[in-house]
């Protein structure tokens, strides 16, 4: 029977974490969050008609093109590359020497069982450790998001993201973060390294993604929960 349970107990746990991991793959998911926000309609005027312009057909002759507003579309230019490396070598050594002489009696010395009753101690300890690390990652294109909350200082929270269906897969793209309008440039776009508290994600799912995704009873060997 006591084989019987220990497998129960680690299809439960391999379940468990299972489960775990479905729950965080949710960023490959819709979600109304990241949806174009609407512009906030404002408060109708009272028409006013002149015999030349007429108020109604929203002609802005010195209006900014640049976004401003909450609503209005931004173009993003991912511009992301970083470059991270790091290496340690560490390296120590340690020898110790102790000798004790027998003592003398009668300027004899000491002796046991016929042998000299000095003492001496020798003792070596090293140690030597390695390791290195390296990582980097490049990310480049566009990807036009909307204005969702235009901020008392003036800056803008924008947040966006871009679907992309190919064959039996999708890509997906999501950005979120703060923009100050002086670095809008005149074509209404902007670098994302200019964006403050940015929050790039780039996934996708279907097919493809699932190939390149481990099963859940191998992620749970491979996880810091297995004992050996």
């Amino acid at each position: 029977m006591r084989p019987i349970a220990s497998l129960f107990r680690l299809c439960a746990a391999a379940a468990a974490l299972a489960l775990a991991g479905c729950a965080s793959m949710g960023a490959g998911r819709d979600d109304s969050q990241w949806a174009a926000t609407a512009p906030v309609l404002p408060e109708a005027a009272p028409v006013a008609n002149g015999a030349i312009y007429h108020d109604a057909g929203n002609m802005e002759l010195f209006a900014d093109p640049r976004a401003h507003r909450v609503g209005d579309i931004l173009t993003i230019v991912l511009q992301e590359s970083t470059q991270a490396s790091k290496k340690a070598t560490t390296s120590t050594s340690k020898k110790d020497k102790t000798a004790i002489d027998a003592p003398t009696l009668l300027g004899q010395a000491a002796t046991l069982n016929g042998l000299p009753a000095s003492i001496g101690l020798n003792g070596n300890r090293g140690f030597a450790g390695d390791g290195s690390s390296s990582q980097s990652n490049q990310l480049s294109g566009q990807i036009t998001v909307t204005v969702a909350q235009r901020l008392s200082n003036g800056n803008l929270v924008v947040r966006g993201e871009k679907w992309l269906t190919i064959n039996q897969g999708q890509e997906m793209v999501r950005i979120s973060g703060i923009v100050r309008p002086q670095d809008i440039n005149p074509d209404n776009s902007v670098s994302s390294s200019r964006v403050a508290d940015a929050r790039i994600a780039y996934t996708g799912r279907g097919s493809l993604a699932d190939a390149n995704t481990q099963g859940w009873l191998s992620r749970f060997f491979n996880s810091k929960w297995m004992p050996f």
